[in-house]
């Protein structure tokens, strides 16, 4: 099943007077890039949130971002009263010898790491909590992905099926392709004595290098196995493999025809080929 790179996922839970959010995003990449910007509570456990989500996602630029909001008095804030007690008496200090007046007390709350956070360290029941709030925004974002791979995959069918009609409107200007060939060849040799049974040999050899069925097979093979393996996963990276294959056949196709009608149906199916590969940027 086709999914595409591009996804979105989130997930809020209320844990111990705390909101907890997490979003995942991610955008076509190559290969795995994650970055994550997590609440300083839960910073310890990165590398494990880093594991979860990359071993769901497995390719993309992922951006995972955790919030933490306080909502209830259990994770209030604390004041530091040793430390603030040290800030007030410097300041009172401050205060005599410039002969100024202030609100000390204000101006100790905003001094560094006077609050401090009534729970610095992490326990076992809110990372297990955390976990499923992350696996929760992982499922939705693969859910995102599965439904815009399914836009992708029939977007995929219509560019397939007009290289395939392409193919097919080419079939009737074969036979005049290769008179106007030959009657090329013949007026290019009047005037000069030629033996007609060569000539003829000659012709038949010329054109024999200007067949193009074995392309057109070959396309049609890479044109069905494309679609068989649109049912995998992972599929991208081979997607894009025979993409190359079919964009080699077209060329060929084009170089030998030579014939401006054929060309038209060739130019075509290079357009459609092009719009499948901006696609496959995209697919996972």
């Amino acid at each position: 099943m086709i999914q595409s790179m591009t996804g979105f996922g989130k997930a809020i839970g209320q844990f111990a007077g705390k909101k907890i959010t997490v979003e995942i995003r991610s955008l076509n990449s190559k290969g795995l890039d994650l970055n994550a910007r997590i609440a300083s509570l839960f910073r310890e456990k990165e590398l494990d949130i880093r594991k979860i989500v990359g071993a769901a996602l497995n390719r993309g630029k992922v951006d995972i971002n955790i919030y933490s909001e306080v909502t209830g008095i259990e994770s209030a804030s604390s004041i530091n009263m040793e430390l603030a007690k040290a800030y007030l008496e410097q300041l009172t200090l401050l205060e005599r010898e410039a002969a100024t007046k202030g609100d000390l007390i204000a101006a100790v709350m905003r001094m560094p790491d006077v609050m401090s956070s009534g729970k610095s360290e992490m326990s076992e029941e809110e990372w297990a909590f955390l976990k499923g709030l992350l696996h929760e925004a992982v499922s939705a974002l693969v859910e995102f992905r599965i439904q815009e791979g399914d836009s992708i995959a029939v977007d995929y069918e219509e560019r397939l099926a007009s290289i395939e009609d392409a193919m097919k409107g080419i079939e009737p200007h074969e036979s005049a392709r290769l008179e106007a060939v030959r009657e090329r060849l013949m007026k290019g040799l009047e005037g000069i004595e030629v033996d007609s049974n060569r000539f003829e040999q000659e012709v038949v050899f010329y054109i024999e290098k200007l067949d193009i069925n074995e392309e057109k097979v070959r396309l049609a093979n890479h044109i069905k196995y494309f679609r068989e393996t649109m049912h995998g996963e992972n599929t991208g990276k081979k997607l894009g493999f025979i993409a190359q294959e079919i964009g080699r056949e077209i060329n060929t196709l084009g170089s030998k025809s030579n014939y401006a009608p054929m060309q038209q149906y060739v130019v075509q199916m290079k357009d459609e080929l092009e719009k499948i590969k901006e696609q496959i940027g995209n697919t996972l």
